[in-house]
């Protein structure tokens, strides 16, 4: 093997283009799904205070900011609902007239060119906050199961494109999977939150979404951040019943799981680049202490290099015009 001096790394870093040429991970627009939220009204756009330049949307304003985000090649959304009314039971998730089953209309009958992806779980419509029935204080598992069955199918029935669960339970992928194939929605993929951990990096969406426990934590059903070898017999569970997409949530601080199960399952992954990363980048950007658009892209790309196929980012729309600025 050669060394210094005939062996120059650099030679292949002095001229941008021999850069581009040997650049070993792109992005691409195709890599992008937006997250949004949608509360009741009209004419809403509240920005989110801990995410600057993320909002919550009526319905109304909702579309037209798909349309924006349609208009700049990013392939798809991912829906979360703040409902008017909560009860314990989080029945608005699963309403057919529910706030996510009226978005999804809406939508399709504005654009056809943009992937509805809906967020399926019971935290932002419960009373309590929590993913799940109760029982006192405990989490009930096969009880929310069928729950979070029936959101899927009510969300499929309204033209969601793709069904995510995020919920944590066990067994949930598989009662989605025979449920939306018993009512013939068999072309429906699920991307599965499979290695969800319970982590701070959540706290800026809890606001957005509306969704802070009552009491206590996720604990009980979201993973310990200290456990790799569990994250990857999750995925292989969920893969098992039926997850057609595996995702591992939060990303930047989880790149050696993301790793890890791209080169395990060979899988389609996803990763969700979380509020908590977005507001740390928005923050220092914000201050002057990094360069917000250049740090943006370099996180987009760790994720990438990891292994990831697709991420959820609040990034999106910032990442899609960096890409059309630079385009060659």
């Amino acid at each position: 093997m050669a060394n210094y001096p005939t062996k120059r790394l650099r030679r292949l870093r002095y001229n941008p283009l021999v850069r581009d040429l040997v650049r070993e991970t792109e992005l691409s627009k195709n890599d992008l799904i937006y997250p949004l939220f949608v509360v009741p009204g009209t004419k809403v756009k509240n920005e989110v205070k801990s995410m600057p330049g993320v909002f919550q949307f009526s319905i109304d304003t909702l579309v037209e900011e798909c349309k924006e985000v349609a208009a700049l090649g990013i392939p798809g959304i991912i829906l979360f609902g703040i409902p008017e009314h909560k009860d314990e039971q989080g029945s608005e998730a699963y309403d057919p007239n529910g706030i996510i089953q009226r978005a999804i209309r809406a939508i399709k009958a504005e654009i056809n060119n943009l992937l509805v992806i809906t967020d399926v779980c019971l935290c932002e419509y419960t009373s309590h906050g929590h993913c799940g029935l109760l029982n006192g204080e405990e989490i009930l598992n096969d009880e929310t199961v069928s729950l979070l069955a029936k959101e899927a199918i009510s969300h499929a029935e309204a033209g969601a494109d793709i069904i995510a669960p995020s919920d944590m339970m066990d067994g949930r992928i598989a009662a989605i999977r025979k449920a939306l194939d018993y009512k013939g929605f068999t072309k429906i993929p699920i991307i599965s939150y499979a290695a969800k951990f319970a982590s701070g990096y959540y706290g800026p969406f809890r606001e957005a979404a509306d969704s802070t426990p009552a009491f206590g934590d996720r604990r009980s059903h979201q993973m310990d951040s200290a456990n790799a070898n569990e994250a990857l017999r999750e995925v292989e569970t969920d893969i098992e019943e039926g997850a057609d997409i595996v995702m591992v949530k939060p990303a930047g601080p989880y790149l050696d799981i993301i790793r890890q199960v791209k080169d395990k399952f060979g899988m389609p992954t996803c990763a969700y680049q979380v509020s908590g990363e977005y507001a740390m980048i928005k923050a220092a950007g914000i201050n002057g202490w990094i360069d917000e658009e250049r740090v943006m892209i370099e996180s987009l790309v760790a994720i990438k290099r990891a292994g990831a196929d697709m991420f959820l980012t609040y990034f999106a729309k910032d990442a899609a015009r960096y890409l059309d600025k630079t385009k060659k």
